[in-house]
């Protein structure tokens, strides 16, 4: 992948040593479709190679973090020789972001969703707004996560947690969502004011100390991410086969409940 892809679908302003990557989708509330993928790690590339910079925020514009996956590639008829490239942006993207020498915040306004929640889950600190709303919702359409969520939400919660955060895939609010562990914190008030805080409380610690060990962590923990990654790739290409898939989508148009056989 090129490291200069150009799209107006993510933006980036850069403020002293903080980086804020923004998914600019907002009619799409920043559904990740191949173009903004691709983008996020053009930049991200960037901001890895640039010795001025030592946090990195996510956010959305508008009036989410980020709905998931672009509805329109979950929808097409995709075959194995299109599948897998759309998977492969998906895993650069979430090694890239999980690796970069780097703090990284997820700011999540609204809601994060699918692999919007992926996303989230591969930063190092996730703060969201009170109201917003995080769902590992896959399974509603007959599908497992992607984008590293078994490994991220292994990771955070163990086994059985994750399991149950997986198959109920229901809607969560920010209150829930930590009292899981899921996240850090909850903005009561003002986001921008508890991101300006975290942010302003990391840069007169040693970042370079906490770098160094997200980066050991990061290092010993690549190649079971890679494996997860290369598990859900395969994974998802099975249950996009399904009845149960196929019902599901349908069930998601016609706006109603799914009658899910097993199959």
């Amino acid at each position: 992948m090129t490291i200069n892809f150009v799209t107006d679908k993510v933006k980036v302003r850069v403020n002293g040593r903080v980086a804020t990557v923004e998914m600019n989708r907002p009619e799409a509330l920043n559904a990740l479709d191949v173009d903004m993928i691709r983008g996020l790690v053009s930049k991200l590339k960037e901001i890895s190679e640039s010795d001025d910079i030592d946090v990195v925020v996510l956010t959305g514009n508008g009036r989410a973090f980020s709905a998931g996956g672009d509805i329109k590639t979950m929808l097409s008829d995709l075959d194995e020789s299109e599948f897998y490239p759309v998977m492969d942006c998906i895993s650069e993207l979430i090694m890239t972001l999980y690796s970069i020498p780097k703090l990284t915040i997820s700011a999540v306004n609204g809601a994060a969703a699918g692999l919007g929640f992926s996303l989230a889950l591969a930063t190092d600190h996730i703060i969201a707004e009170n109201t917003s709303k995080l769902a590992m919702n896959f399974i509603g359409i007959g599908l497992i996560p992607d984008g590293g969520s078994h490994f991220f939400l292994e990771k955070r919660l163990g086994e059985i947690k994750a399991k149950q955060v997986i198959w109920d895939g229901k809607m969560m609010n920010a209150k829930e969502a930590f009292e899981l562990g899921l996240i850090q914190e909850v903005a009561e008030g003002n986001l921008e004011e508890t991101l300006d805080a975290r942010i302003s409380d990391w840069l007169q610690r040693p970042v370079q100390a906490m770098i160094k060990t997200k980066k050991i962590l990061a290092d010993m923990n690549r190649p079971q991410l890679l494996k997860i990654l290369e598990l859900e790739k395969q994974g998802q290409l099975n249950m996009r086969r399904t009845f149960d898939h196929q019902e599901g989508i349908r069930a998601f148009i016609e706006k109603r409940p799914a009658k899910f056989i097993g199959k």
